[in-house]
C-alpha cells in the first residue's frame, strides 16, 4: 500500500480512511524493525508509536517523508526507552502454556520464521548496536538512507559507513560457514 502526501495531508486533518492508510502502511513495518531490534513486546511499542504520531500529526511537515521520518524517531526513542526501563529493572518472567489462550502463532511469526529469519537474527546480533539499527531500519523497516539518518539523529554519511560495514560483517558470517538456520 503506497502511500502518498495526500494521504498524510487528508490523515493530518483527521480523515478515518486517510489515518486508516496511514496505520495500515507503516505499522508492520515499525514492527518488523522493533521485533528485528529485539523489542519484547514489538506489537505494544508499535502502538505506543502510532499513539504518538497521532497526537502530532497536525504538526508533522514534509508529506510522506516527514510522516515516515518522523514515525521511525519516535519508534527509535520507543526502543531505546524499553531497553533503558529493561536495564533497570532485569525481571524476566517465563512463558506459562496454560495463560496463552492463542491457538497457533501469528502467520507472519510462521513465514518469517519458515525463512530462516531466527537464523538471520542471530546473525545480526553478532553486529554493533548502531549496525544492527541501520541494517533493521534499511532492510526491514524500508527507510531511505536520509530517513534512517534522521531517525537515529546520524548524518546521511555515518549511516552508509554503518550499513555498508554490518553487511560486510553479515557476508563474512555467511562466508565462513555461519549457518543462519543453525
Amino acid at each position: 500500500m503506497e502511500l502518498t502526501d495526500a494521504d498524510v495531508e487528508a490523515a493530518s486533518g483527521g480523515d478515518s480512511r486517510a489515518l486508516t492508510k496511514v496505520y495500515e502502511s507503516l505499522a508492520p513495518r515499525v514492527r518488523r524493525y522493533l521485533w528485528a531490534r529485539g523489542a519484547e513486546d514489538a506489537e505494544g511499542l508499535t502502538n505506543e508509536v502510532f499513539v504518538t504520531v497521532l497526537q502530532r500529526l497536525p504538526r508533522i511537515h514534509g508529506g510522506e517523508q516527514g510522516l515516515v521520518r518522523f514515525v521511525f524517531s519516535v519508534a527509535h526513542a520507543r526502543y531505546v526507552d524499553e531497553v533503558r526501563c529493561r536495564v533497570r529493572r532485569p525481571l524476566q518472567l517465563p512463558y506459562e502454556t496454560e495463560h496463552d489462550d492463542r491457538v497457533a502463532p501469528a502467520a507472519e511469526v510462521t513465514a518469517l520464521e519458515a525463512a530462516g529469519l531466527e537464523g538471520a537474527l542471530r546473525m545480526l546480533a553478532r553486529l554493533s548496536e548502531d549496525q544492527r539499527a541501520v541494517v533493521a531500519m534499511r532492510v526491514l523497516g524500508d527507510l531511505s538512507l536520509e530517513n534512517t539518518a534522521q531517525a537515529m539523529g546520524r548524518s546521511v554519511g555515518a549511516v552508509k559507513q554503518l550499513q555498508r560495514r554490518g553487511l560486510l560483517a553479515l557476508r563474512e558470517l555467511v562466508e565462513e560457514g555461519e549457518n543462519p538456520r543453525a
